[in-house]
């Protein structure tokens, strides 16, 4: 402490001219107008960049929770947006549950994600203790991203759509012919549209989205664009090309997508045999 004095006395003839200086500026301010307004609109500049500044930091480190918070509320516009596509029945019948949304989604954070692989996964940060479900579908605002594989308490992990033995029920949106999307293991940009007949007329630029066949997905969800169409080797069936729609390399956020009627028809189909992709 004495060694504080001592500094401070050492410097009282700066420390002296530094308040007077202050005493002059603060009256020369408060008597001009002309020099007063030009403090304060230079004031007001500086702390307005401080304060822009400070902001722009906290925005930064707050980035997480606002694209929790944007997350969640998508995951509602979806489920509301489900429920105004469904169609009314043509009689109106207070009791009949078609009339409500079959679908509702959930948003979830990617937290692993391979690319390398013939069968890749993704792993989320949502489990069995927030609902999510062994065969949910998972999308995210590009497309479908996968199926869920396997749920613990508070992680789940997905199949991707980058898996050869992941099989996506879909249909060419200008003709409504459907068939099956499944990845061939090679570009992570591209998968292949199965089981579409010889006759049918696909062209290049041709968007293709999910059937709604099954209860994994709503009927719409973006898959990807055709991008090559060739006679293919089987004499049924053409062998298109998609560009795939979804870029698995930034996913970060996905939406799962919960159907009431899932485990209706997957015990349906199990019952009659029948694979429900």
């Amino acid at each position: 402490m004495q060694r504080i004095f001592l500094f401070l006395y050492r410097i009282r003839a700066f420390l002296l001219f530094v308040l007077l200086e202050a005493i002059a500026i603060s009256l020369i301010v408060s008597n001009n107008t002309q020099q007063g307004s030009a403090f304060f609109n230079s004031s007001n500049e500086l702390s307005g960049s401080v304060f822009q500044t400070q902001s722009n930091i906290v925005d930064y480190f707050s980035l997480s929770s606002v694209n929790k918070s944007l997350m969640e509320k998508n995951a509602q516009l979806l489920s509301e947006l489900e429920a105004l596509r469904k169609p009314a029945d043509s009689i109106f019948i207070p009791l009949d549950t078609a009339m409500y949304a079959t679908m509702q989604f959930k948003g979830a954070k990617v937290i692993n994600n391979s690319l390398r692989l013939s069968q890749n996964h993704l792993t989320i940060n949502k489990g069995s203790n927030h609902g999510v479900r062994t065969g949910m579908g998972v999308i995210n605002e590009q497309g479908v991203v996968g199926r869920v594989k396997s749920v613990s308490r508070n992680f789940s992990t997905i199949i991707s759509l980058l898996h050869t033995e992941l099989l996506v029920s879909s249909k060419i949106q200008t003709n409504d012919v459907f068939g099956s999307t499944k990845w061939d293991g090679l570009n992570p940009q591209q998968a292949k549209l199965m089981y579409v007949p010889r006759h049918v007329v696909v062209e290049i630029g041709d968007q293709v989205v999910t059937s709604g066949y099954n209860s994994i997905f709503p009927e719409g969800i973006p898959i990807g664009t055709v991008i090559e169409v060739m006679p293919g080797t089987d004499t049924n069936y053409l062998d298109i090309t998609l560009k795939l729609d979804t870029d698995f390399s930034k996913i970060s956020y996905v939406y799962l997508v919960e159907s009431f009627q899932q485990k209706e028809l997957d015990s349906l189909y199990q019952s009659t045999g029948i694979s429900n992709e």
